[in-house]
């Protein structure tokens, strides 16, 4: 047979494949089989030929399994999850009588979340144009390159052409996550949180543990900043729910938090912690029991504030709108235009001068910063 009668991927209707299982060479394959079924658990599905079994089809935990002597493969690896008791140790690898190597771990491990170091980082959109492709097709700027040691992520997502998002059914296993639309629009859909919605420029939305949502259309142009906590963290697709949910529950406890979505357009504005600044608060400290307080500051006249210091575990600012000129301790002054972010450390003295007539800033914090 020649490579142009060989079918390709493209020739075969997606319709058509009915089951899929993953081969593994078996010289001897009795023991192997009651490796398997005795010792793992799993059952026989096939095998053949009947008076003298050479190959065998088995299945358990998602898995479908070909023992086969004719296999030119090598025995492989397989991967196990397990429930655990709480403390209970993860058993050990084991190899069954094929060679195949059979590793066990926790099935739900815990979040890990590392304990992290701070410290001053400036990202100016000017120095990275260029965003790297991410999941479904987003692209993506990093706007903590060092992630506080793995404690936190920062993102500047991006999807510059629009229409309809690749995405699919999905949850993130995190301690905290929210995502504030900078410009255009997003067209998303949450577990018990109604039918989709729009999430317009200057709207928040905060992402409980492990609440199922979608990405469904976005418009030209569209930008998000994204934080989460730990910066590392699982995105598992659901294959089994579709959203919208039936139930309308918006006072659901995910995690011991609740979804919010703040709308911009009917924001209100109160005096911020420095005089002659305003901020709008975007009802996330409340909804994560009092992780996280984020906010949108503006100037209603001043155009500099007095040096502080927070003692937070995290401070991270979004340029939203015009300008201004960061100083921090230790630190060369740094103007600041639209695009930018920049983290101050804790115990570090800063303070902001230079601030334009127009300047408008994301501020999140972890825990919030008093109000």
């Amino acid at each position: 047979m020649s490579p142009t009668d060989v079918p390709s991927a493209t020739a075969l209707r997606a319709d058509q494949i009915r089951s899929g299982e993953l081969i593994l060479a078996c010289a001897d394959l009795a023991p192997t089989v009651s490796f398997f079924t005795k010792r793992l658990g799993f059952r026989v599905d096939a095998i053949s030929p009947a008076d003298a079994p050479t190959s065998a089809l088995l299945s358990g935990f998602g898995v479908r399994i070909r023992l086969d002597p004719t296999a030119a493969t090598d025995p492989g690896s397989l991967r196990l999850g397990c429930a655990l008791a709480p403390g209970e140790a993860v058993p050990e690898p084991v190899v069954a009588p094929n060679g195949t190597r059979v590793e066990f771990v926790d099935a739900d491990p815990p979040l890990s979340i590392p304990d992290g170091r701070q410290s001053f980082v400036v990202n100016r959109l000017a120095d990275h144009a260029d965003f790297g492709v991410g999941r479904a097709g987003m692209r993506y700027r990093d706007l903590i390159p060092d992630r506080f040691g793995g404690r936190f992520i920062a993102s500047h997502i991006a999807i510059p052409d629009g229409g309809p998002v690749p995405d699919y059914v999905h949850f993130h296993k995190i301690r905290f996550q929210m995502i504030f639309c900078r410009a255009g629009w997003v067209k998303v859909v949450y577990e018990d949180q109604g039918p989709p919605f729009v999430l317009e420029a200057g709207d928040c939305v905060l992402q409980p543990p492990e609440i199922r949502h979608r990405v469904l259309e976005a418009s030209p142009g569209l930008e998000v900043v994204e934080l989460a906590c730990p910066a590392t963290h699982q995105t598992l697709a659901d294959h089994e729910i579709t959203l919208p949910t039936a139930e309308l529950r918006p006072d659901r406890d995910f995690g011991g938090q609740r979804f919010v979505r703040h709308v911009a357009s009917a924001a209100t504005w109160a005096p911020w912690r420095h005089p002659g600044f305003e901020y709008s608060d975007l009802g996330l400290q409340d909804a994560t029991g009092g992780i996280a307080g984020v906010r949108v500051v503006r100037s209603c006249g001043a155009s500099a504030t007095p040096p502080g210091r927070h003692d937070a575990e995290l401070l991270f600012t979004f340029v939203l709108a015009g300008g201004l000129t960061v100083q921090c301790a230790g630190q060369p002054a740094e103007a600041l235009e639209a695009g930018d972010s920049f983290t101050i450390p804790a115990e570090s003295e800063f303070s902001f001068a230079g601030c334009s007539a127009d300047v408008s800033l994301l501020e999140v914090s972890l825990p919030p910063l008093p109000r």
